[in-house]
């Protein structure tokens, strides 16, 4: 089901920018990241955002004050993220430990909840105005490494916008240090979740052996090639939600023998291969899409709970994009179902070895590629400062550095009450009429 974009436009009030330190002293130390962390494609700062109602227990507190607060103490179990990033030879990034702080900024929009509707889901309106956007002078190096914005509104409730670089904190990472920021925000005296480094665990072998093929990364060569879709077309964003309905049609598509697949497969290949009938690409074009995996519980022993680093894999499945258009949606379920399958422990270790090896390249974004980030696990509508669990948290939008490459699968319930999945693609205009077509005739 397509959900209806806002037509909504307020104005923010921002105060001065702030940097917040850690409220009791930290090590001083330089910490290199893992091989995984540092690769190119992850230098850039991850969007979250979440919207919080009037709390009558709550009077008149000021969130901002609440949560300005709790960052002082989360960060002194987090120090690494008020420090600055540093880049070494061969590229290889790590963390001057200066506890110099994060960026936060207390804003208040004259808007009210209802306002955005009965359901909230992306892309959200005046996002430049809801996220703490400060000048960069060097890009992720000597930055600030997490900035946020807490924007009051006139109903009471309130929005919480975070930025970190996605260098420091995968999803399910970010996530854990935003419900730390919670809980320290309800008064507790350390995280429930004790956050741990080792990123040691995550870098490549010495010698590295790359034993997998690796489409999902550029070759150098490639590098001038990759283009993205946005670079020649006015795009449009839009919101889709699935939920039982929608997934008991697209099962009805799929044989007995391959019912077993999980609705994250079933939707990706879904949206897959409708995406790219609606691109019209030359029939002998490959196309490519790659989706995101939390390998944390591929390894033997598992990676420890309290990681927060990155511990994600890409891989990707290739086919020619006739194939994918001509063929059935279980064609490209089985593509989709075979390259979850490989991602392993060794797979893993091969991609760190590759970072290495290719001088930690970034993946493949040209106008064929198709990204899909699946969020609904990592917890972000969990985040709770004293207002309750957010009433919607995740991604704002598609990734704005990669404009019609990108998707975002987001939990969200809809006005029926029913829980689901909020999917966010963004296609030229053109091609996203083709799109919706090919999901109502599905759905």
């Amino acid at each position: 089901m397509e959900l209806p974009a806002s037509p909504l436009s307020f104005v923010v009030r921002r105060h001065a920018a702030e940097l917040i330190s850690p409220a009791a002293p930290t090590p001083r130390e330089l910490k290199s990241l893992s091989d995984i962390d540092d690769q190119q494609g992850l230098r850039y700062l991850m969007p979250t955002i979440m919207f919080y109602p009037k709390n009558p227990k709550m009077g008149n507190t000021n969130p901002a004050s609440v949560i300005r607060e709790a960052l002082a103490k989360v960060l002194v179990y987090y120090h690494p993220l008020a420090g600055r990033i540093k880049e070494g030879s061969d590229r290889k990034l790590m963390v001057d430990c200066t506890a110099e702080g994060v960026m936060f900024i207390e804003a208040e929009a004259n808007v009210t909840l209802e306002q955005f509707g009965n359901m909230l889901c992306p892309p959200f309106p005046c996002m430049e105005e809801l996220l703490c956007n400060v000048p960069d002078s060097g890009g992720i190096i000597g930055s600030p490494l997490v900035r946020i914005q807490v924007t009051r509104l006139l109903c009471g409730g309130f929005i919480f916008t975070s930025q970190i670089f996605h260098t420091m904190c995968d999803g399910t990472g970010g996530a854990q240090f935003l419900i730390a920021l919670g809980e320290m925000a309800q008064g507790a005296l350390e995280p429930s979740v004790s956050p741990l480094w080792h990123r040691e665990l995550l870098n490549a072998r010495d010698p590295p052996c790359v034993t997998f093929s690796h489409p999902e990364y550029l070759d150098a060569v490639d590098i001038e090639a990759n283009h993205m879709i946005s670079a020649t077309c006015e795009m449009a964003d839009k919101s889709f939600f699935f939920g039982p309905a929608e997934m008991s049609s697209l099962r009805r598509l799929v044989s007995k023998n391959l019912q077993t697949c999980s609705n994250f497969e079933l939707i990706t290949a879904f949206l897959w291969r409708s995406r790219t009938i609606a691109l019209q690409p030359n029939p002998e074009e490959d196309t490519h899409l790659m989706f995101f995996v939390n390998a944390r519980g591929k390894f033997n022993p598992p990676i420890p709970v309290g990681y927060y680093g990155n511990c994600i894999v890409l891989p990707c499945v290739v086919s020619k994009a006739g194939d994918i258009c001509n063929q059935s949606l279980e064609h490209a379920l089985e593509l989709v179902m075979k390259a979850k399958s490989i991602v392993t422990e060794e797979y893993v270790r091969s991609t760190t070895d590759l970072m290495v090896v290719k001088g930690r390249p970034h993946f493949k974004t040209d106008h064929l590629t198709f990204i899909v980030s699946n969020v609904t696990r990592c917890g972000f509508n969990k985040v709770n400062f004293g207002w309750g669990e957010a009433i919607y948290g995740g991604f704002p939008n598609d990734d704005q550095d990669l404009p019609g490459v990108y998707s975002v699968y987001m939990p969200a319930t809809n006005d029926n009450g029913e829980s689901g999945i909020v999917v966010i693609i963004g296609l030229p205009i053109n091609a996203m009429v083709m799109f919706e077509k090919e999901l109502i005739n599905v759905i």
